[in-house]
């Protein structure tokens, strides 16, 4: 029997782990934006658990409510006294001499009873609290996870940017090599025929190695950057993401102007809602504090039976049981605490206080964020169009100093730094790109644009 079970744990490990082999290793995506921000809403880890979130305000809700209605309890009781208490009673009851005493014991050995106790809450200032303060608590788990898909989405679009500015830096690098390579090559040739001196070559061999570096550290950068936006969209890090979208097309796109004549209404921001909820709790706060010199009422009705023998004979039919119960209620009326009830109100007062003047400082910073949002993003596009001019002309002293190089009317250092001019204008040009796309979404999130448009 037992070789039996080892084959057949043998063969259902076998067949489990052909089963695991079958399956797929890779998960391949492709997404443009707009649908690596609606995988992301659904699949990331923090909207993921933004909702679990609010299924729990929900069951804290249902809890706070349950605490009025209908409470039944049950209690079963069962005694054995192993060794009964005796008391001595005087002698001359049962004919005995006076000053003598008598060992009696009262009762039986066994007993068995059973309760059931119906509890109803009638009247409590602070259950009535509770109630208001679990829906105010449902409504901030709600503007909770609006803001996390807020900020979901944020990310997701400086991932998605990050990614495509990666690829971007990746391929301009690559030509950038190739072109080094051939000026080094021909300038070597040159040299070792003896028309050019050997520095010529130096300085292109120092440019050469290092834009390789950047390269190589550019291909790095690619791969981890591909890396945080999977772990953004929630997905495995290692997946293979491919994106959809372009640098140009996805730059052009967000180069609208006219998000900045959009009204600002303060209430649609989701800080300023959350806020508000912060001066709401400390409201409720004191309120509850209030509640607490008032008086409870409760009520309560319960039904037992129970049975007594020296055996237990608590399973027989015959056994007799007897019925009893009770119906009762409590007035519980709060009289004098020595002004600890006024020293909590208080305390509940002044941080009442505390929390509308902190509410009026949220909505201050809340419209010095906006108005640093609305002049950063109109910075990025004036830094994009200065920078695809600084690249047009950076572009045009190369090609002139390379023209010169050629012809032996510049060095090779004037095409060195004329060739760093043109890198570094071809970074800022991506950087500014990125830059638009950011700001744009920055500028979005605080005036809660995707939620308003949906």
């Amino acid at each position: 029997m037992r070789n039996n079970l080892w084959l057949f744990c043998l063969g259902w490990l076998f067949t489990a782990s052909l089963q695991a082999q079958q399956l797929p290793t890779d998960s391949i995506y492709s997404f443009t934006l707009d649908e690596a921000i609606e995988f992301a809403l659904e699949n990331s880890y923090q909207s993921i658990n933004a909702r679990r979130d609010v299924a729990k305000a929900l069951k804290r809700k249902w809890e706070t409510t349950a605490d009025g209605l209908p409470q039944i309890s049950g209690v079963i009781d069962y005694q054995n006294q192993l060794k009964q208490p005796v008391t001595p009673l005087p002698g001359e009851i049962v004919g005995g001499e006076p000053g003598t005493f008598v060992p009696v014991v009262f009762g039986v050995k066994q007993q068995v009873s059973a309760t059931a106790t119906l509890n109803q809450l009638i009247f409590d200032g602070s259950y009535l609290v509770g109630l208001e303060a679990a829906k105010s608590f449902l409504q901030f788990n709600n503007d909770s996870e609006e803001k996390v898909q807020l900020e979901v989405r944020k990310g997701v679009i400086n991932a998605y940017g990050s990614v495509l500015v990666a690829q971007e830096s990746v391929k301009i690098l690559e030509n950038n090599v190739k072109t080094l390579e051939k000026n080094y090559q021909e300038t070597l040739k040159i040299f070792e025929n003896g028309l050019a001196e050997e520095e010529d070559a130096e300085q292109l061999q120092i440019t050469l190695l290092q834009i390789k570096n950047q390269l190589s550290n550019a291909e790095r950068l690619q791969k981890i950057a591909l890396q945080m936006f999977n772990l953004a969209i929630g997905v495995d890090v290692d997946s293979n993401t491919t994106l959809a979208d372009d640098l140009d097309s996805l730059t052009m796109k967000n180069m609208d102007e006219s998000i900045t004549a959009t009204p600002f209404i303060l209430e649609n921001n989701v800080d300023y809602r959350l806020a508000y909820l912060l001066t709401e709790q400390r409201r409720l706060e004191l309120k509850l504090e209030k509640s607490r010199a008032l008086p409870r009422l409760s009520a309560f009705i319960n039904y037992g039976t129970s049975a007594f023998d020296n055996d237990f004979v608590f399973l027989d039919s015959e056994t007799p049981w007897f019925q009893s119960s009770v119906l009762g209620a409590s007035l519980n009326i709060p009289i004098f605490s020595s002004l600890r009830r006024s020293a909590r109100t208080q305390q509940a007062k002044i941080a009442f206080e505390q929390s509308n003047t902190e509410f009026i400082q949220a909505q201050q910073q809340i419209q010095l964020q906006y108005n640093s949002a609305i002049s950063d993003y109109k910075l990025s596009i004036e830094n994009f169009d200065t920078s695809k001019q600084n690249l047009s002309l950076a572009e045009r002293i190369e090609k002139k100093n390379q023209i010169k190089y050629s012809e032996g009317l510049a060095s090779s250092f004037d095409l060195r730094q004329a060739q760093i001019q043109l890198y570094s204008s071809q970074q800022e040009v991506l950087q500014a790109m990125l830059d638009i796309i950011n700001k744009k979404a920055e500028l979005e999130t605080i005036l809660n644009t995707p939620q308003n448009n949906k």
